[in-house]
C-alpha cells in the first residue's frame, strides 16, 4: 500500500491525498461504506463501482461466524466471493465481540464469547483474527483491539490499553510469520485506544506508532463521550501520529463530525449511519435530514434534494419514495441508500476540492454554520 499527500489546506490540518492498493486508488479524505457481511445492504457491487466507491469495509467477526473463513478462502478470497475488485478494509472483530456477543471471559489470550447467532462458544485471539483476515484477503487489515465503552472507569480503560498494546504486537508478529495467501500485500493498521484520557492515549500511541508501517487508526471514540472530548483526543494525537501515513477515525459518521475531523487531519472514515438511516427513512440533504415517512411529503413531487444528481434524485420524487416506505417495498430502501451514499460521496468530493483550492477552512466554517440548525447532521 502506498499513500501520498497531494494538497494541504494552509489554514487547517486538512489534506487530500491518495491511497494505492493492489485493487484500487482511493482519494482521501474518504468515507468507506459498510459491507459488514460482504454486502452493502440493498446495493450491488456494480452500482457501487458506478458511484465511484473505491473501498468498502467488511467485518471479521461476522464473516468468521457466517459463512466462515474456509469457504471464503475456497472462493478465492472476499473480493472474488462478492465480485468486488476494488479495495476492502476489514475490521478485526473486536468491537463487535464487545457490542454484540455475550462475553464469557477476556484475557491476554483473547476473548471467549458466545455467538449472537446460535450461542456457540468461540475464542477469538489476535492470531485468529489475523488468520481470518489473511483468509479474507482484505487490502487493509485492522489490528485486534479491546474497545471499552466510555462509561468505564480510568483503571479499566488503562487495562484495555495494555491489552490492546499486547494484542497489536501479537497481531503484527503473526502477520510477519504468515504471508498473504493471495497475489497482493495486505496493509496493517494498529488501533490507538485510551478513551478520553490524554495520558492513556499517549501511552497507546507511543506503543503502537512504531508498529504502524502503512497507516494507523483512532478507535474507542463516538462510543458515548462528549463531542468536544472526541475532537480534543483527535487533535491531541496529532503530536504522535506520523503525517506521512493515512489516519483513520473509526465509527464516526455524522456529516458535521466528518468535516470537523478533516480539519484536524483525518483521512479515512466509516460508519453505518448513511446506510442504516436510509433504511429507516432518514435522508441526508443539503438542507438537513428529511424523514421521508412524514405526512408532509405525501404530495411532494420534488426530489429528495434538488442539488443532488444521484439516480434517486434524478428519477423519483419524495412522494413516491414515501409511498414505497409505506408499503414496505424494498425498492424504497435501495433508493434511499443510493441517495445517502451519494450525499456522503459528494461531501467528500467537495472537501477534496476545497482542500485543493486551499479554501477548506473557509468553506467548512460556512458548511458547519449552515448545519448547526439541522438536527442529526
Amino acid at each position: 500500500m502506498k499513500f501520498s499527500i497531494n494538497y494541504n489546506d494552509s489554514k487547517s490540518l486538512a489534506r487530500s491525498g491518495k491511497i494505492t492498493t493492489f485493487h484500487s486508488e482511493i482519494e482521501t479524505p474518504v468515507f468507506m461504506p459498510i459491507g459488514t457481511q460482504a454486502a452493502v445492504k440493498t446495493i450491488d457491487p456494480a452500482y457501487l463501482k458506478s458511484a465511484n466507491v473505491n473501498i468498502i469495509l467488511s467485518n471479521t467477526y461476522h464473516l468468521y461466524l457466517r459463512p466462515g473463513m474456509e469457504l471464503i478462502k475456497k472462493a478465492g478470497g472476499l473480493h472474488a466471493f462478492m465480485n468486488w475488485d476494488n479495495s476492502i478494509l476489514t475490521d478485526s472483530g473486536g468491537f463487535q465481540i464487545f457490542s454484540l456477543a455475550k462475553l464469557n471471559h477476556i484475557s491476554d489470550e483473547g476473548v471467549e464469547f458466545q455467538s449472537h447467532l446460535d450461542g456457540s462458544k468461540h475464542l477469538l485471539s489476535p492470531e485468529l483474527s489475523m488468520e481470518i483476515q489473511r483468509s479474507l484477503g482484505s487490502d487493509i487489515i485492522m489490528s485486534f483491539d479491546h474497545c471499552p465503552p466510555s462509561i468505564l472507569d480510568k483503571k479499566s480503560i488503562d487495562e484495555a490499553v495494555e491489552r490492546t498494546n499486547l494484542w497489536t504486537k501479537l497481531s503484527a508478529k503473526y502477520l510477519n510469520e504468515h504471508p498473504s495467501y493471495y497475489d497482493w500485500n495486505q496493509a496493517f493498521f494498529p488501533i490507538i485506544q485510551g478513551g478520553v484520557y490524554t495520558d492513556l492515549r499517549e501511552k497507546s500511541a507511543t506503543a503502537l506508532v512504531p508498529l504502524a508501517k502503512c497507516g494507523i487508526a483512532i478507535g474507542g471514540l463516538a462510543v458515548g463521550e462528549k463531542k468536544s472530548s472526541m475532537f480534543n483526543i483527535i487533535e491531541f494525537l496529532n503530536t504522535f501520529i506520523s503525517k506521512d501515513q493515512p489516519k483513520y477515525l473509526m465509527g464516526v459518521g455524522r456529516p458535521t463530525d466528518l468535516i470537523k475531523s478533516i480539519l484536524l487531519g483525518v483521512d479515512m472514515f466509516d460508519c453505518v449511519l448513511p446506510t442504516r438511516n436510509a433504511r429507516n427513512g432518514q435522508l441526508f440533504t443539503s438542507a438537513g435530514i428529511v424523514n421521508i415517512e412524514n405526512a408532509k411529503y405525501k404530495e411532494s413531487f420534488a426530489p429528495i434534494d434538488s442539488s443532488c444528481s444521484c439516480y434517486t434524485c434524478l428519477n423519483f420524487t419524495k412522494s413516491y419514495i414515501r409511498h414505497l416506505f409505506n408499503i414496505k417495498e424494498v425498492l424504497g430502501l435501495r433508493l434511499a441508500t443510493i441517495h445517502n451514499l451519494a450525499y456522503y460521496s459528494d461531501l467528500m468530493n467537495q472537501a477534496r476540492r476545497e482542500i485543493k483550492n486551499d479554501n477548506f477552512a473557509i468553506w467548512s466554517t460556512e458548511y458547519l454554520k449552515k448545519m448547526r440548525s439541522c438536527p442529526g447532521m
